[in-house]
């Protein structure tokens, strides 16, 4: 099956109606382009956390409920375009960081960040699986940004039939050795390696967005890319804002990448504890 896959960078800050705008104009660029998936970053809707060793709690990205009046306008913009978007989810008195994916049909899957990294928890709870689900274009997971520090979780999406995986991210630069230019950063170095060895390793398609600017103390990458299943970068984007887009028959690639090496079966899960 050929997808045409989307990864955004962009910037998107508190103001839900403003965020709302830009995703109606980026969806429109994507639609052109030929988009199927589109993928936005983490906390698009309400924006990121101001600081990761101390967050302002009196400045934190605006929850929303399941039938949130936004969440309802994505639905009525996504029409056909299969929709990954980060905002922050309120359900059962418990704030997440959350993505949901969806199209004009309504939801097809949700996420909710595991791993919570320095302060997030103050923030935030903490969500506690990872499943795939099924689209108009294939079967797919999710995971928001340090989730993918930790090969687990994609292979845990990889082993429940995801053959596309959308990682939304709020990823910064390194906020304790800060280097002068973006594509010297530490942080940087580690975004694109995480990208590339998670897609390989499970040899699935990888979609991977990101916020840009500035957050409070925090500086975005950007840095949005398509990864096919070799770990080879299909399309990027720089450090400033804008649309990476790759064309992938993703049933194809995938079966030539398993062809000899397939790693999902060959995997010897009696050696795991």
């Amino acid at each position: 099956m050929s997808l045409t896959i989307g990864a955004v960078a962009a910037h998107f800050g508190r103001d839900l109606t403003r965020g709302l705008a830009k995703v109606e104009r980026i969806l429109d660029g994507a639609r052109e382009a030929g988009c199927d998936v589109l993928v936005l970053p983490d906390a698009t809707l309400g924006g990121y956390l101001t600081d990761l060793r101390e967050p302002d709690l009196d400045d934190l990205p605006p929850p929303l409920e399941d039938d949130a009046p936004e969440l309802r306008r994505l639905v009525a913009l996504a029409g056909p375009t299969v929709v990954c978007v980060g905002y922050a989810e309120r359900a059962g008195g418990a704030t997440y960081n959350a993505a949901v994916c969806l199209t004009g049909d309504g939801v097809l899957g949700r996420h909710r960040k595991v791993h919570l990294p320095a302060a997030e928890s103050r923030a935030y709870a903490a969500g506690d699986r990872f499943t795939a689900f099924d689209t108009p274009a294939g079967r797919m997971g999710m995971l928001i940004d340090y989730d993918k520090t930790f090969p687990e979780a994609a292979r845990s999406l990889a082993l429940d039939g995801a053959q596309v995986l959308a990682c939304l991210s709020a990823w910064p630069a390194s906020v304790t050795d800060r280097a002068d230019r973006l594509p010297q950063d530490r942080q940087a170095r580690l975004f694109d390696l995480y990208d590339s060895a998670r897609a390989a390793e499970n040899q699935v398609v990888w979609a991977s967005s990101n916020q840009t600017g500035t957050t409070g103390s925090l500086r975005f990458l950007g840095q949005a890319k398509v990864v096919g299943p070799g770990g080879d970068v299909l399309a990027r984007t720089s450090a400033k804002g804008g649309l990476a887009v790759a064309t992938v028959d993703v049933t194809a690639e995938i079966a030539r990448s398993r062809r000899v090496l397939h790693h999902l079966a060959e995997l010897e899960t009696t050696a795991y504890r």
